[in-house]
């Protein structure tokens, strides 16, 4: 069931690692850093520790609706914190219920309190729809009679 699967086989697949940025970049470079990898947030990682988390949410709400300015702001005054994580073992059906609850897009997995990855909803809709594929294409063999187990 996708639902009961682990963060861990979604970062199997998508792919482990997570993009960041230092608190003192500009929220400028932050935005540009994510228009050029087309990702929504990155995790904002200070010397020793995960500090929060810059989204473009973030970047609508407290720069643009506010009208600062995205090159004099720095990352480390907008981001959000503290980002929410989650760890390996944690469930899809975990995750998209803290989305949910807590009105996130993003949230950083950790591992042994260090920062390994990140998961959007997107990635937990993604998983959820190829395994209703998988599902789908399983029972269509069932039932034309050339599924094998």
């Amino acid at each position: 069931m996708p639902l009961t699967d682990t963060i861990h086989s979604v970062l199997s697949r998508k792919g482990w690692g997570l993009y960041s940025v230092a608190p003192e970049r500009s929220v400028y470079d932050a935005v540009q850093e994510m228009a050029d990898r087309d990702i929504g947030a990155l995790a904002v990682i200070g010397p020793d520790r995960l500090l929060g988390i810059f989204s473009e949410r973030d970047y609508a709400r407290k720069i643009i609706l506010l009208g600062r300015s995205s090159k004099e702001t720095t990352v480390g005054e907008v981001m959000s914190y503290p980002a929410t994580t989650v760890c390996n073992e944690d469930t899809v059906a975990d995750c998209l219920r803290m989305m949910t609850t807590y009105r996130l897009r993003h949230l950083v997995v950790q591992e042994y309190g260090r920062p390994v990855g990140m998961v959007s909803i997107g990635d937990l809709t993604t998983w959820i729809m190829s395994a209703q594929e998988d599902m789908i294409g399983h029972l269509h063999s069932y039932i034309s009679g050339s599924y094998h187990g």
